[in-house]
């Protein structure tokens, strides 16, 4: 693991966009996998920046997703599919067909998972994952407990994240208890992986992640058997390593 420590959360949001932006110049047909949730808001909002300020080109890349509400649908703006898209897709030169989110209104959903597998495959792989992490380990649906060999799965919601988005959708009982999600396996398989973190609420999941055992009851700790992988985090998140 490489990590990044930026003093401030700006300097946090430009450094991990200028990462992403660099993947896209590097290899204009990467297929880019964004996490969805506030952690990315701002790194997302100076990504945008650079593609308009410095003329970073999306047009031949591919993105994709990492999970999605089942029952959402994709105009819903509790979802991750409408929140990627109105944050930033939208305002990128990136084309619709090179998008995949997963369908959170596929009947039935199990349908959906070899959807999201065959798409990932027909795009060539994910070149760069970019993770945001939860405060118990959690990447993507895939909470404390899930096999570290698992693939496109339907997900459990944990009580923890009920409460973490119960204001997003209304109220707790408004919160699905179902996500589409790659597995824990499908993330590992991505040629990078860049993981970032800020605020001193994430200090104790990035010190079990770099420091701690590897252990499925914190997912994240995975990680460390990826090859390829950079931390990105602020002073605070940092505050116990």
């Amino acid at each position: 693991m490489r990590i990044i420590i930026t003093e401030t959360v700006d300097a946090f949001h430009k450094e991990a966009a200028v990462h992403i932006s660099r993947q896209v110049l590097m290899k204009p047909e990467s297929l880019i996998g964004f996490a969805t949730g506030d952690t990315t808001v701002g790194i997302h909002e100076w990504m945008i920046r650079y593609h308009r300020e410095t003329g970073v080109d999306y047009s031949r890349s591919k993105a994709c997703i990492l999970d999605e509400y089942v029952g959402v649908a994709a105009n819903d703006p509790r979802g991750c599919c409408w929140r990627i898209k109105d944050g930033l897709f939208n305002h990128l030169n990136i084309l619709p067909e090179n998008i995949y989110i997963p369908d959170g209104m596929s009947v039935p959903p199990e349908k959906e998972l070899h959807v999201f597998e065959k798409t990932i495959k027909s795009f060539g792989g994910i070149d760069l994952q970019v993770l945001s992490i939860g405060q118990n380990g959690h990447i993507a649906f895939n909470e404390p407990g899930t096999p570290f060999d698992s693939s496109y799965r339907l997900a459990p919601i944990s009580q923890s994240t009920v409460k973490a988005k119960a204001k997003l959708f209304g109220g707790e009982d408004k919160v699905p208890r179902t996500g589409i999600s790659m597995g824990i396996r499908d993330i590992m398989m991505a040629k990078m992986i860049l993981l970032v973190a800020s605020g001193s609420h994430k200090s104790e999941v990035i010190r079990q992640i770099v420091q701690g055992p590897l252990t499925e009851n914190v997912p994240a700790t995975v990680l460390r058997l990826h090859p390829n992988v950079l931390v990105i985090i602020d002073k605070a998140a940092a505050s116990l390593l």
